[in-house]
Parts: C-alpha cells; structure tokens; sequence
C-alpha cells in the first residue's frame, strides 16, 4: 500500500469511530432511565388527557343516559347506606 491510501484508510477509519461513538452516546442518552420515566409519564399524561377530553364529549352529546348512569352508580356505592337508613326506621 503506498502512504497516501494509508492515510486515506486512517482518515477513513478515524471517521467511522467518531460516527459509531456519536451512535452510542445518543443511545445512551435516549436509554437514560430518568429520561425513560419522563417519556413514560407524559405519554401516559397524555393518554390520560385525550380519554378525559372524550369522555367530556361523550357526556355533552349523551347528557341523559350519563346522568342515569351516574345515578344508578350512586344508589350502588350507597347502598349500604340506604339499607341502613330502612333498617333503623323499624
């Protein structure tokens, strides 16, 4: 090999390990697990926001059938309660 395809395959070899060390540090940063748990809890943030937004959708197009159902979910998580009341009243 004559010097100048030496130093050509020396630059090109040097050019290769600066891309493949540029590679690993942005996969470390993107593997960070603070960076990780970040992304997690805004994605879930974000899903947590667009399933409330549908849901108040929901209730403005279906006012009645939501009130009914928040009715009946009402009696069921009091009726405890209610049965109490009935009972003292003997």
């Amino acid at each position: 090999m004559t010097s100048a395809k030496v130093a050509a395959a020396e630059i090109e070899s040097a050019l290769a390990r600066q891309r493949v060390m540029m590679t690993i540090g942005q996969l470390q940063d993107r593997l960070n697990p603070r960076k990780l748990a970040l992304n997690a809890s805004r994605d879930v943030a974000d899903a947590g926001t667009a399933a409330l937004s549908a849901s108040v959708e929901t209730v403005k197009r279906n006012p009645g059938p939501t009130a009914g159902f928040a009715a009946v979910a009402g009696l069921f998580l009091a009726r405890h309660r209610i049965v109490g009341l009935f009972r003292r009243g003997r």
